[in-house]
Parts: C-alpha cells; sequence; structure tokens
C-alpha cells in the first residue's frame, strides 16, 4: 500500500517550515553581498545560480523588454491563450467584487472614518525552475492591480538558454498587464526587492511563491520589507461521507501529491468502505499518472487515509490540523461549512475539484500552508491596501468626552495628554 491507514486517534500530522542551516547561511551571504555590491553581485550570481552567461554583460540589460513578452505570448498556442485570458478576467472580477470602501460614521458631533490606500510598489515572485506557473502571475499580480498599486514589478528566473524568463511566465504577464519584468531569480531577486539596486528599484512589499532559497530569503528580509507569507508545500484534506465518490477523492488527493515530494494529501472518512475503495483508486491512477514517482514519495510521506466516527469529528480534526485546502465530499456540504474555522480554502462538493480554484474560479490560490490557516489568510486584495482611520470632533462632542479622556490620561500618568484637552475646555470658556 502505497498510503497508510489510520483511526483518529493514531493519526498526528505535524508538518513545520525549516530551512537548512547551510541555506540560512549561504541567503544571508548572498542578502548582504547584493546590498553592499548592488547589480554587480545580482548579475555574479544570476550567472552562478541560473548558468546564463551573458548575466555579467553590463549591456544585457536585467529587465525583459516589452517585445520580449509580446513575442511570448504570440507564440502561445491560441486555446492556452484564450484559457489564460479566461483565468485573468475570473481572477481580476472576483478581487474587484472583494474591494473593500472606505466607510464614515457620524456620532453625536464626532465624525469617524476608515480609508484604504494601496501601496506603491510591489515586487512580484514567480518560479521558473522545475516548472513554470502562469496561474500564479494571475493570483499575485491581479490583486495588486485592483488594489491600485501603480508599480507591479515581476521577477522570474532566466532559462540558461535563452537568457529569457520562461515563455509561459512572460505570456501571462503580458496579459495581465505587468510593465516590468526582470530576469532574476532565487534569493538574489528577493534581496534586490528588499534593498534595491541601480537596475532595480526597492519595493515595499514581496509576494510570491519559491523554493527554500527564496522562501528563506523572505524570512530574512521581512523586517525590512513587507512579505505575504513563507509558502510550504501544498496540502488537501478531502472530508467524505457515504456519499462520496472514490475516483473523485483519490484524483483529487493525487492532483495535490504531484506537486512535490512534501505534498500532503489526507483523506478523513466515516465510511471504511470507501477509505478501501479510494486506497485502490490511488493504486490504480497513479500507475498512469505521469508524475507518479513524486506523488508516491507525497503520499508515502504525507498522505493519510483516517477513518473518523462522524463528520462532526472529521470537522474537529481538520480544524485542529489548519491545512491548506478542504474538500467536503459530502452530501450536504454547505450545512458544515460553518462548523470550519482554521483553513485556506474550502470546495465544496463533488464537481469542485481543488483545481478550479487553483485556476480559473477567480479566489486566490496564494493560501497558508503547514497549519498557519490558524491565523493566517490566503491572498487578496486587502494584502495591497493599508488602512487608516480619522476622527473629526467639534467642541460639543470634546466637552461631552472631556472629562473621562482627562481621566483615563491622568490614570496612565500622562499629564501632557489631559492638559491637550483641558486647555481647548479653558478657551471655550474664556
Amino acid at each position: 500500500m502505497i498510503i497508510r491507514r489510520y483511526s483518529s486517534d493514531q493519526w498526528i500530522w505535524q508538518r513545520t517550515l525549516t530551512s537548512e542551516t547551510a541555506v540560512q547561511s549561504k541567503v544571508s551571504e548572498i542578502l548582504e553581498t547584493i546590498r553592499r555590491d548592488g547589480d554587480f553581485a545580482l548579475r555574479r550570481y544570476t550567472q552562478e545560480f541560473d548558468r546564463w552567461q551573458g548575466a555579467m554583460n553590463a549591456e544585457e540589460p536585467l529587465s525583459v523588454p516589452r517585445s520580449v513578452r509580446e513575442a511570448a505570448l504570440a507564440a502561445t498556442p491560441a486555446s492556452l491563450q484564450t484559457a489564460l485570458r479566461e483565468a485573468a478576467q475570473r481572477i481580476r472580477r472576483f478581487h474587484e467584487d472583494v474591494l473593500p470602501d472606505n466607510r464614515q460614521f457620524e456620532q453625536a458631533g464626532a465624525t469617524l472614518g476608515m480609508v484604504w490606500r494601496p501601496l506603491r510598489r510591489v515586487g512580484v515572485y514567480a518560479p521558473g525552475g522545475k516548472a513554470a506557473y502562469p496561474s500564479t502571475v494571475f493570483m499575485n499580480t491581479i490583486p495588486a492591480q485592483v488594489a491600485g498599486v501603480t508599480e507591479i514589478v515581476l521577477a522570474s528566473p532566466p532559462q540558461a538558454e535563452t537568457g529569457w524568463p520562461h515563455p509561459l511566465i512572460l505570456a501571462a504577464a503580458e496579459i495581465a498587464g505587468v510593465q516590468e519584468v526582470y530576469r532574476i531569480g532565487g534569493a538574489q531577486a528577493i534581496a534586490a526587492f528588499a534593498y534595491g539596486t541601480a537596475s532595480v528599484p526597492a519595493v515595499e512589499k514581496i509576494v510570491g511563491p519559491g523554493n527554500q532559497w527564496v522562501a528563506t530569503a523572505k524570512q530574512q528580509v521581512q523586517s525590512h520589507v513587507a512579505i505575504d507569507s513563507i509558502a510550504g508545500p501544498s496540502e488537501v484534506f478531502v472530508i467524505a461521507d457515504h456519499t462520496a465518490k472514490a475516483p473523485y477523492v483519490a484524483a483529487d488527493m493525487l492532483a495535490q501529491a504531484e506537486h512535490d515530494e512534501a505534498a500532503g494529501a489526507v483523506c478523513i472518512s466515516t465510511d471504511r468502505r470507501l477509505l478501501d475503495e479510494v486506497a485502490s483508486e490511488l493504486e490504480r491512477q497513479l500507475a498512469i499518472l505521469p508524475r507518479r514517482s513524486i506523488a508516491a514519495q507525497a503520499l508515502q510521506t504525507w498522505g493519510a487515509l483516517v477513518e473518523v466516527a462522524s463528520v462532526t469529528e472529521a470537522i474537529e480534526l481538520t480544524n485542529q490540523m489548519a491545512p491548506e485546502h478542504v474538500e467536503l465530499h459530502v452530501a450536504h456540504p454547505y450545512e458544515i461549512l460553518p462548523e470550519l474555522r482554521t483553513v485556506g480554502a474550502v470546495f465544496l462538493g463533488e464537481y469542485t475539484p481543488e483545481p478550479v480554484g487553483d485556476y480559473l474560479a477567480g479566489p486566490n490560490h496564494v493560501l497558508p500552508t503547514h497549519g498557519t490557516a490558524r491565523f493566517a489568510s490566503g491572498l487578496s486584495v486587502h494584502d495591497f491596501l493599508r488602512r487608516f482611520t480619522y476622527v473629526s470632533y467639534d467642541s460639543s462632542a470634546l466637552a461631552r468626552d472631556a472629562e473621562s479622556i482627562i481621566r483615563l490620561a491622568e490614570a496612565e500618568g500622562l499629564d501632557g495628554h489631559a492638559r491637550a484637552v483641558q486647555i481647548r475646555l479653558e478657551g471655550e470658556r474664556s
């Protein structure tokens, strides 16, 4: 059997986000060197790690010209262009719908409000090593555009053969309307975003996934610049009852397991027969999966079939583990949706496999992993906005609240605070 079976009292799901000491040390060196030496160090690391031999030629720009991006899009098959445009449109529409409004309240002589303002400059990292993910370009750039960010910068590593990022990344950037694209990757790209160089001005926030080098770099620069999160390998929990179809459950688990060897795929079910069938389906479907070696390793390490006494128990386990994705293969999914508290995203019903969220539905697929859904949420338009409040009192409102303000200020030993109110009351009386 490629996946372990558990009862609910036997199963433990404990994932941690760590990086090797050697990686942490090397990343620190990269960050400091680029902070000190700027473009020269950025080019040297690009040549060393990405094998682009033109990197040290100062006449070769680090930016990607619009003509190269347009050529990449033109070379993309028409059917894929159509799918990419549809995905971009759906993602944009959803984030426009959840854009928060400024608010103002009137309370007996006082005006109170909250205002949202976009960040000015955001850096988006798009991986381009083992695989290229144009959907990641959309999920990270489009919400920033909807929020009103005026400068969105995309970085993706160059391919050794061409010196340009993966053509699908460039095609997606062109569809999304990203105006500033750089052919830099890894920790060195994060350093350029955080500290700035002559070629790459610094940003206010860095978003986007990456390997352990990128994740470690983001972790180390977050006291200097905002980041979205430290993302770990993907994961899905499938909560299933007797109505679930084993082939669907197995296919959805494999859809996560094929990401990489550390991906997690778990089915929690009240039905022992279903778990037996899912185990058989996993074996059958894995045999024909092109990425079967990756998926098999993921299932052996982070896969589980867990038997529970009730759907309520399945929900309790899920809330404890706080997974990235949760699928509800149950008779009445909307009835249990209110009970889920600590999850990244939920997919309801047998016709909503998690890939619809990865690509087309609209909500963001950049989600908290490794149990961080206990306190974190998925990326959204809100992450590219700042908010501030404002207050306006007239004289009657200040007179009404003055005594309470003064008493609180004096209790904290801040007589100047109290005096700032008292002097206005005296001014009104004179």
